[in-house]
């Protein structure tokens, strides 16, 4: 399967601060068999990440698309307005298991405002921008996307060979 992987930072895309969480998604998904198709450093806000989404989801560019960054309290925290100007199916369950999974290692977990959902035959999940937050949520997420990606693409069941 194909991935995208879209950092939002203001510092980052102004060259002041190095992208960790991107490459971790990199080596996880790489790992995992995806071929990772693009990587993006964005500036925060919602119409360079919901212009970028609709370019890959609408090209097919994609099967996934995860991003890390902008899901917090901040003004310029804006990846989740992004993402849900764009999905046209939403899949709560995910960021749920992720605030799961990660309020079992800090009550700050709560905080977060991640979401996921479909764009055409695409998946779109926001991730943490913390690498150790990243890695965790998904190595978490990782196999059960696998299945659902498998059925939004309608692999799931046919045998190669």
């Amino acid at each position: 399967m194909r991935a995208a992987i879209i950092t939002l930072s203001d510092s980052g895309h102004a060259g002041r601060r190095e992208d960790k969480s991107g490459p971790v998604i990199a080596d996880l998904l790489t790992a995992a068999g995806y071929t990772v198709t693009e990587t993006l450093l964005l500036p925060d806000g919602v119409e360079p990440l919901a212009g970028e989404l609709r370019r890959i989801c609408d090209n097919g560019a994609a099967d996934l698309v995860l991003t890390t960054g902008g899901t917090g309290f901040s003004p310029r925290d804006l990846t989740p307005e992004a993402t849900r100007s764009v999905v046209e199916r939403p899949t709560p369950g995910i960021p749920e298991a992720m605030r799961r999974l990660s309020l079992d290692i800090t009550p700050r977990a709560m905080l977060t405002r991640a979401e996921a959902g479909i764009r055409n035959r695409t998946l779109i999940v926001n991730l943490p921008g913390s690498p150790k937050a990243v890695r965790e949520c998904l190595e978490y997420i990782l196999p059960p996307l696998e299945h659902g990606l498998e059925i939004l693409l309608g692999t799931a069941g046919n045998c190669a060979g």
